[in-house]
């Protein structure tokens, strides 16, 4: 499904302080047919609060200011072997992200999404049709974004606060209507490409050659080749001393603010 998965690349400086990230809070994204998108990295938003709280969550307590944290997300589920997958999580006891697609994967698997929410995973959007949200008009662009929402609040009782748009692709007009929405977007630093491969073994190299502090790992449950490498990844990236967070999470204290696009 090649059109789920052309995505923006861009480079990942190495690992800053948090003085240094407010002074580097707004990075500029360049997206092909779109304005330039300014980003916000994660120790960026955790030092722009004075909150002294820390980020927690079912999985224990995480001060990401003091612990090597990565995110772990897939895009464009629930499939087939998100089941699976989830047990992998639960076993070893890790959360992720999952950006949810509403249309033939929400409506499909409904039970998954609740699954998720119930073994505290962060639950959040990836649209309801996988539409270009920078080709369509303001109303269709609210329209993919709000039948997911009220599918997922629906099925969990929490209505989600992040979303990540088809092929990272985003502009001014998406940043405002999700700013309307009460959404803030969340792009990544890691990608395997396990679109274009089913090799388990080729989707942890590429992985795990690209982490580093502060990551946000972008897969995809839906391909076959996936679920089978996550095990390896968790357990190769533990060794390196990484402990695993949601989003919300790798940004607390700080809170993912409306319309703000996040990128390590």
């Amino acid at each position: 499904m090649p059109f789920l998965t052309r995505k923006t690349k861009r480079s990942r400086p190495g690992f800053r302080s948090a003085a240094a990230f407010v002074t580097a809070a707004a990075l500029a994204l360049p997206l092909a047919g779109c304005t330039t998108v300014h980003t916000t990295a994660p120790a960026a938003a955790r030092a722009q609060t004075v909150s002294d709280g820390k980020a927690a969550g079912r999985f224990g307590t995480v001060d990401c200011r003091e612990a090597k944290c990565i995110a772990l997300t897939f895009d464009a589920g629930p499939s087939e072997h998100s089941a699976k997958l989830l047990d992998i999580l639960k076993e070893k006891k890790v959360p992720a992200t999952f950006f949810l697609l509403g249309k033939r994967h929400i409506e499909k698997y409904p039970e998954l999404v609740r699954r998720m929410a119930a073994e505290g995973h962060e639950v959040a959007s990836h649209t309801w049709d996988h539409k270009i949200l920078t080709r369509i008009e303001p109303d269709e662009i609210r329209a993919e974004l709000e039948r997911p929402n009220d599918a997922i609040e629906k099925l969990t009782g929490r209505r989600p606060t992040l979303m990540r748009p088809p092929q990272g692709r985003t502009d001014d007009t998406v940043q405002k209507i999700c700013r309307e929405m009460g959404l803030s977007e969340v792009l990544w630093s890691v990608t395997a490409k396990d679109y274009k491969t089913y090799d388990p073994k080729v989707i942890q190299e590429r992985v795990l050659k690209q982490s580093s502090r502060d990551g946000i790992i972008l897969l995809h449950d839906l391909y076959p080749g996936t679920v089978p490498a996550v095990p390896g990844i968790i357990d190769a990236l533990k060794e390196r001393g990484y402990v695993f967070v949601t989003v919300p999470q790798l940004l607390a204290p700080g809170k993912p603010k409306p319309g703000t696009v996040y990128r390590p």
